[in-house]
């Protein structure tokens, strides 16, 4: 009995210290575990001794807790804190001003350029003794800071010559969640929402701490906590006790929470008898409900609005313009210091006109007639979230306006939370375009960094993909959608690949090879995605209502809510004419974009069918014809799929087992349902072209009228 019980014991310290015992996802990349590698382990035991973090503000408070929780972690054993660098090996964190030892190293110059929110890491002499420097302006930067040097150990890098100079490109660094009161998330895969309405204000769930912790540890400043289909019961004195709440336990990882703001709130809960944003009582409600506000949260954030777009209320219904609402709302907020993010995402179906041009129409005209404390909120193609879209000609084309980017990372077009889909590639695609907007060069990450136009104010906002499920995101990997946009917020010129290593480093692996095969998959994973869903430019065709799968058959309802309004699709061809022979959407680009969309044979094989109707026969740079294309590429998604699992099996040695059959079956699901995209799209559009799928290809299982009326009954977020 005693051998089988120290047999026992082993077994678990192995598994233990080996990272493959019980893994749920919850600790996202944050888990801190003990560094495997025993060179790099013996590196860090030299180089680190102790450390000492001067200050006791509430964000120092946190920074501390944080450092000493990963470096024991990460190194194995408790490394202490200690009053003062009186050997070599300290870790020394702080700000001149709040720490006499750092104020000595006179190091204010090399800080005079980063900001409140930047900081550096470095190796340097304190009394002649090594120590590792970790410094900024402000507390929060040193918080910042303290959160890269602990990836850096996760990630295995070098501390010998430690040098980094770090600050956010962007200001204002937003997750958006589309949380409604009753705890459902509209587009949300995860479960029901983080906020428990109900509880607050009382704080029990140490989620919401260690949901501050996960945004903080990636530069994310800001929430907004409610759906932008807004709710005015938010605004009420029965909702504000539990926004502060939620304010204070976010407030020392830098996180100001927003709020959405419904245009009619002053009807709905203030009983007046307007909205209009010019009516002086309408003024005055929105001014003392601002000062309510912060009364409650002093550093309030501002108002995210949805107004006058599918079905929301706004200034348009008093014959006011979007300026109108969004100046009326800023100076409400603007002596508090907050500001006022309006959506540009408008359209109408009663406007006989183009949807992708809509938002264009509409702001432009309205470009420099915004107070400076609002900013307009673009989404990233000028349709909606689609797995592939051109970046939206609005980026560029309002250089009075500061304009900020809102990227989805929930999967609302891409597999819920059930495909393996990499958003960052999608994320770059848009931030790297070039807009033309002053030339060669003036890429929409220029745009939106305040650099192209020398705006102040700049931002950016994620829809969130986190839920209340254990490991947050419902994939495993989609964990990775949350990070990606948090790094590429701090900085929008990062790229994918490097993003995509530190997160697998820090979750699931630091061995060459599963960081290699991961990678690989992650990469591959979005491109996969199109070919199976929207191949060479085709795009707002899934399901109807919960738009899981595919659906390009349906037409009724609305117009703009139709895959035919799109796809276009006839016995002559396919594609929305968007030229100047059609709706002309390309003349809202600059030169040369404008003349690469325009002409069918410079435009981008992967936005053909977007901006052209293209005969079926039109040969391809492939040297097919268009629906042998279409079919190859479907089936080439597919086959993807085939090759992540397939990849992804090669994986088990390196992961734990849990994570590892997670994946596994979510994998089985989406092969399963690429299937279904492919055939029930091939099946349909054949109707138009009356041409076979290539001899060589997997043909249907079923008949159209199977895919037409096939339900998912095992998808999250369909009810």
């Amino acid at each position: 009995m005693k051998k089988l019980l120290k047999s026992l014991f082993v077994v678990s310290l192995l598994f233990f210290f080996t990272g493959l015992y019980a893994e749920d996802g919850y600790r996202l990349w944050l888990r801190y575990d003990a560094v495997t590698d025993q060179k790099v382990l013996k590196e860090y035991g030299r180089i680190i001794k102790g450390w000492v973090v001067e200050g006791d503000s509430p964000v120092l408070a946190v920074a501390k807790k944080e450092l000493q929780t990963g470096l024991d972690g990460l190194l194995g054993k408790s490394v202490p804190e200690m009053s003062s660098p009186a050997r070599k090996g300290i870790i020394l964190a702080g700000t001149p001003d709040g720490s006499p030892l750092i104020a000595s190293l006179n190091i204010e110059d090399k800080l005079s350029s980063l900001g409140k929110e930047g900081y550096i890491l470095m190796n340097t002499r304190f009394r002649n003794k090594k120590v590792l420097l970790i410094a900024a302006n402000d507390d929060i930067g040193v918080l910042y800071g303290i959160f890269h040097f602990l990836r850096l150990i996760q990630t295995c890098e070098s501390l010998k010559n430690l040098s980094v100079v770090s600050s956010p490109k962007i200001k204002v660094r937003l997750l958006n969640h589309w949380d409604n009161l009753d705890r459902s998330v509209e587009r949300g895969y995860a479960g029901l929402s983080l906020w428990d309405w109900e509880e607050l204000p009382h704080i029990s769930d140490h989620r919401y701490t260690d949901y501050a912790r996960a945004n903080a540890s990636v530069g994310i400043n800001g929430t907004v906590l409610t759906n932008v289909n807004a709710n005015a019961l938010i605004l009420t004195k029965d909702y504000l006790p539990k926004v502060a709440a939620l304010a204070d336990v976010f407030r020392p990882y830098g996180i100001k929470v927003y709020l959405t703001a419904r245009f009619s709130a002053p009807v709905e809960i203030g009983n007046l008898k307007t909205a209009d944003p010019l009516d002086p009582a309408v003024k005055e409600w929105w001014m003392e409900k601002a000062d309510e506000i912060y009364s409650y949260i002093p550093d309030f954030g501002g108002f995210v609005v949805k107004a006058n777009s599918e079905g929301q209320p706004g200034p348009q219904d008093y014959k006011r313009t979007h300026a109108d609402g969004a100046n009326m709302l800023a100076d409400a907020v603007a002596g508090h210091g907050g500001i006022i993010m309006w959506r540009a995402f408008v359209y109408d179906n009663n406007v006989p006109d183009d949807r992708a041009k809509q938002a264009y129409n509409e702001f432009v005209p309205l470009d420099g007639k915004f107070r400076d404390n609002v900013i307009i909120q673009v989404k990233n193609g000028p349709i909606d979230f689609q797995p592939r879209e051109p970046f939206h000609p609005l980026f560029g084309a309002m250089p009075e306006t500061p304009l900020m980017p809102e990227l989805q990372i929930t999967q609302e077009y891409l597999g819920s939370s059930v495909h393996l889909v990499y958003l960052a590639p999608l994320f770059e695609e848009c931030l790297k375009s070039d807009t033309y907007a002053r030339g060669e060069g003036s890429l929409v990450a220029k745009v939106i960094d305040g650099s192209l136009e020398n705006h102040y104010l700049t931002a950016i906002t994620g829809v969130a993909n986190a839920g209340n499920v254990r490991n947050w995101t419902g994939h495993p990997i989609g964990q990775s959608n949350w990070y990606a946009f948090g790094r590429l917020a701090w900085d929008p010129y990062l790229d994918s690949g490097t993003i995509a290593d530190e997160w697998i480093k820090m979750t699931f692996s630091n061995d060459p090879e599963a960081v290699k095969i991961i990678g690989r998959i992650m990469l591959d994973s979005r491109e996969a995605a199109v070919k199976y869903m929207t191949p060479l430019g085709l795009h707002h065709i899934m399901y109807e209502g919960h738009h899981y799968g595919p659906g390009p058959w349906v037409s009724r309802g609305r117009k703009d809510w139709t895959s035919v309004y799109y796809h276009q699709a006839s016995t002559t061809g396919i594609g929305f004419d968007r030229t100047s022979s059609g709706s002309n959407a390309v003349n809202q680009y600059f030169p040369p974009v404008r003349e690469m969309y325009e002409n069918i044979e410079t435009c981008p094989e992967n936005l053909l069918l977007w901006f052209h109707h293209v005969s079926w026969d039109h040969r391809l740079k492939s040297g097919r014809n268009l629906w042998d294309e279409m079919c190859y590429l479907y089936h080439e998604g597919v086959n993807d799929v085939r090759w992540i699992q397939s990849e992804w099996k090669k994986t088990e040695k390196y992961i734990d087992n849990d994570r590892f059959e997670e994946v596994k079956t979510l994998l089985e699901k989406q092969e399963r349902d690429a299937k279904i995209w492919r055939d029930g799209c091939l099946l349909y559009f054949q109707t138009f072209s009356k041409k076979p799928i290539p001899s060589d290809l997997e043909k249907p299982e079923h008949d159209l009228d199977f895919y037409i009326n096939h339900k998912y009954t095992d998808i999250p977020g369909i009810r």
